[in-house]
């Protein structure tokens, strides 16, 4: 007990402060894509119950009326949708909708400045991979590195994987995903960062603190951040900026703090009833920023689906490899082998047989003010017969648990949580790359106090 008290005060050794920098090496190559995965998605669908459900959240029929006028086009349109969703809605909680697993495709696209088109050329810096399996209620999603070395269809030959929709856009950016996963893509969904801006222009604004003050410009990037300290409502331009913010001491970490934050100011923002006359401005950004093969009704029960999700349910994995430089360029070169052993088991929802012979290793990975709660979870383990082995680092993400291997399957995730309460409402992460990792475990609770 003491040795491990100890710890707090010791200089780490090489190997720990060599392992330190590795995951922050780690952390820039694939935190643009990954730190933002929940932000994409819960902006589409909060877009999504922005256009659909908004009008019937209120329940007046009047309202839509009164906006559009009796005879438009607009209002009849409106009012046949919202009849249909009603009486979908009644008879289903919206699973049904998919009727069998559904693999949909999340891309955020950047832009090529003022003036230009808005879908051409442009790279998409975001790509998820989400697969939605009726049967069990549960959700899983795979983030692709936008660096990720592949094979571009349609003879583009060797490049970043997020050049693919600059070269052919959703289309060919959807093709590049299938080839490289041996997946079939159902349905996509594709969003500009313009329209974020945009959308919150819209609305008025998001209200949020400001925890510090922050100042920086990339004039190459066209990017300018310059927020004081306090609370404000930030139009569309600062909420980006806020949202990017990375240059401090916690880096990508408190970006993704942030942009929580920012998340939970955008959802208290939709159900102000004011909302309901932005409607029609919204409509017209969404037409322009917005590109999907999914209908308004499938978009709905999406979004409906996203207001139930657990997020202790939902698998989530970074596609496997390492970063690489080669002749100035850098990219994210994929571990073919452990590349299928995500897609088996996220996409196909298929699991190893486990050894139930092995002695498993648990691990526990934290920041000097959780050592209190990484001790007591220590013994806990201990008590329930696991071996532990335990390493304390500065920065660490949100609270996780990952999995490394077959031996941990979602039956073993199950009873865990249910013996140890304190991380059962910890982010499920497949990781057979032991980013983070403690020892030789063969699963990693991480304890950041984020």
């Amino acid at each position: 007990m003491n040795n491990i008290r100890n710890q707090k005060y010791r200089k780490p050794t090489q190997d720990e402060q060599e392992y330190a920098e590795f995951l922050n090496h780690i952390r820039e190559e694939r935190e643009e894509t990954s730190n933002f995965a929940k932000s994409l998605l819960t902006f589409v669908l909060g877009v999504c119950c922005v256009l659909v459900f908004g009008l019937w959240f209120v329940q007046k029929d009047e309202l839509i009326i009164g906006i559009f006028g009796e005879d438009s086009v607009i209002t009849k349109q409106l009012l046949a949708v919202g009849n249909v969703i009603k009486s979908h809605t009644r008879k289903s909680n919206g699973w049904t909708l998919f009727g069998k697993q559904q693999n949909i495709l999340l891309l955020g696209v950047d832009s090529n400045g003022a003036g230009t088109d808005t879908w051409k050329g442009t790279r998409s810096d975001t790509i998820i991979l989400m697969n939605i399996d009726p049967a069990t209620h549960s959700v899983n999603a795979i983030s692709i590195p936008r660096d990720s070395k592949v094979y571009i269809a349609g003879d583009y030959g060797i490049d970043k994987i997020n050049s693919a929709h600059a070269y052919g856009g959703v289309e060919l950016a959807k093709k590049t995903v299938e080839d490289t996963l041996g997946v079939k893509i159902d349905k996509y969904i594709c969003v500009h960062d313009e329209g974020v801006m945009e959308v919150i222009d819209a609305l008025g604004g998001i209200p949020i603190y400001v925890e510090k003050s922050m100042n920086y410009d990339d004039w190459a990037g066209k990017l300018h951040i310059h927020l004081e300290k306090g609370t404000h409502t930030l139009s569309g331009k600062e909420a980006v900026g806020y949202l990017r913010y990375r240059h401090d001491a916690l880096g990508d970490i408190g970006r993704t703090q942030r942009q929580q934050w920012f998340l939970r100011g955008f959802l208290q923002r939709l159900q102000n009833p004011q909302v309901i006359t932005k409607i029609p401005e919204i409509v017209n950004i969404s037409k322009k920023y917005i590109k999907t093969n999914m209908s308004v009704y499938e978009l709905s029960q999406l979004a409906a689906l996203a207001k139930g999700f657990d997020e202790s349910n939902i698998q989530i994995a970074m596609l496997p490899g390492a970063p690489n430089a080669k002749g100035g360029i850098s990219y994210w070169i994929l571990d073919p082998d452990k590349v299928q052993d995500v897609v088996n088991r996220l996409i196909y929802r298929e699991e190893g047989i486990p050894d139930k012979s092995a002695q498993l290793v648990g691990g526990i990975i934290y920041t000097p003010s959780q050592l209190a709660k990484a001790t007591s979870l220590k013994s806990q383990l201990n008590n329930l017969g696991y071996t532990v082995n335990m390493m304390q680092l500065p920065n660490l993400p949100h609270n996780q648990f990952h999995a490394h291997n077959n031996n941990i399957t979602n039956s073993f995730y199950a009873y865990l949580k249910e013996k140890v309460p304190t991380i059962a409402k910890t982010q499920y992460v497949y990781d057979p790359m032991r980013y983070y990792c403690a020892g030789n475990s063969d699963f990693t609770i991480i304890l950041s106090g984020n």
